[in-house]
């Protein structure tokens, strides 16, 4: 049975953190994906693009998929908590979360990054989140994961994307490099 990535998203997704993921999981790697948001409402992507998310969060069982992928948005600054509640519940079953730019500011809420190494969009980014308390553990990089909590850069989309394909394929890992290289040309 093939994996499942979910996008768990809340309006005004970054259409550059969450297009990489999705895409290349279902396209190159044969992953199932789906959006899921709290409501289950229409959104609207930062570029202006209609999403309808397929799940609403109250139908989803929050350790069924096998990694819940969150985009930032500036409106992660007021994360809902049944949002909140659900990746922490996740993270303490063992089932892994991603969260990329603003949806960091989430995982630090949760208090998911006070005791692990991770990253965000810049130092101090999550310094005012409450409940944050991990500012010890924050390393500045574009993307790291223990593999169960990955985060990430708004400018590391690729190397977010990478991670997450690590966590859900690591057999694939010539497939995952080869991926990551044809995004690297461009600047090579």
């Amino acid at each position: 049975m093939s994996k499942t990535i979910v996008a768990m998203m809340i309006d005004q997704p970054a259409d550059w953190e969450y297009g990489p993921i999705l895409a290349a999981a279902r396209a190159f790697f044969g992953l199932q994906t789906a959006i899921a948001a709290i409501e289950g409402t229409p959104l609207t992507s930062m570029g202006g693009v209609t999403l309808q998310p397929q799940h609403r969060l109250s139908e989803l069982d929050p350790l069924a998929a096998d990694l819940w992928v969150l985009p930032g948005s500036p409106l992660w600054e007021q994360a809902p908590a049944p949002i909140l509640a659900a990746i922490k519940a996740r993270v303490a079953a063992g089932r892994p979360v991603a969260g990329i730019c603003g949806a960091t500011r989430a995982l630090a809420q949760t208090g998911l990054l006070d005791d692990r190494a991770h990253t965000s969009n810049e130092p101090g980014y999550l310094d005012d989140v409450p409940g944050y308390g991990g500012k010890a553990s924050y390393r500045d990089g574009s993307c790291i994961s223990d593999g169960l909590v990955v985060s990430a850069s708004g400018s590391a989309p690729i190397s977010f994307a990478q991670a997450c394909l690590r966590i859900l394929v690591p057999e694939q890992e010539d497939a995952i490099r080869q991926y990551r290289a044809m995004f690297a040309r461009e600047f090579a």
